[in-house]
């Protein structure tokens, strides 16, 4: 397993865990990223302090911060 934060543009994965507080995995969760669900990473800000992703149909910029409490699998 790896974070999210650790992953490049183009990458396709499967979510295994959320190491986040409460808080954030609530807030995650209502972006539909949660346990089994399929991500793809469409772009990083320099020094990766942002990553933008693909959930479904929809696009979340995530901070690095939190991009590191997910951890995923590459498809």
């Amino acid at each position: 397993m790896i974070k999210l934060s650790q992953c490049a543009k183009g990458d396709i994965l499967r979510v295994v865990k959320l190491n986040a507080t409460k808080e954030l995995k609530q807030r995650l969760i209502s972006f539909g990223i949660m346990k089994e669900s399929i991500v793809e990473v469409l772009a990083q800000a320099p020094a990766k302090a942002t990553i933008e992703i693909r959930v479904g149909k929809m696009t979340i910029a995530l901070r690095g911060q939190e991009a590191d409490k997910i951890e995923v699998l590459k498809i």
